[in-house]
């Protein structure tokens, strides 16, 4: 009996081939939405649509400044094949906190900002109403203060 274990090891400067098999992982994942990643230190990335790899030279402005801010990111991007449409984009991190490389997702189902309004709802509503919930169209809203 074989006892080997297979591994599988992400760094910074993994190319676009290397970082396939998880790019396809997440996408399918998440419904087949269109998944881009890259290393930090071997542009250029995937991006992986409709079950396919369509481009393994592929680089985007929101990868390029979640690696360099290392930070997530979740805007429209202003240039590129996915203008205008929501992404999320996070870093891949190290043991120290460094961003090694960048996974994006294309949101084109709306699903990741209506999430994020959702929380924003959540928020606004906890300021104007407090622990209590809001009162109903029937209350008067002095009954709950």
């Amino acid at each position: 009996m074989d006892t080997t274990m297979n591994q599988y090891v992400v760094s910074a400067s993994s190319s676009a081939r290397d970082l396939i098999p998880i790019v396809v992982c997440i996408h399918d994942l998440l419904g087949r939405l269109p998944v881009t990643a890259r290393s930090r230190e071997r542009p250029p990335g995937v991006r992986v649509e409709d079950g396919e790899v369509i481009d393994e030279a592929y680089t985007g402005p929101i990868l390029e400044e979640v690696l360099a801010e290392n930070v997530t990111k979740r805007v429209r991007p202003p240039r590129g094949p996915y203008k205008g449409i929501p992404v999320v984009v996070a870093p891949v991190r190290d043991e120290d906190g460094s961003a090694i490389g960048a996974i994006g997702i294309v949101d084109l189902t709306g699903i990741f900002d209506l999430a994020g309004f959702m929380e924003q709802s959540t928020v606004i509503r906890r300021q104007v109403c407090g622990e209590d919930p809001c009162p109903l169209p029937t209350e008067s809203p002095a009954a709950k203060r």
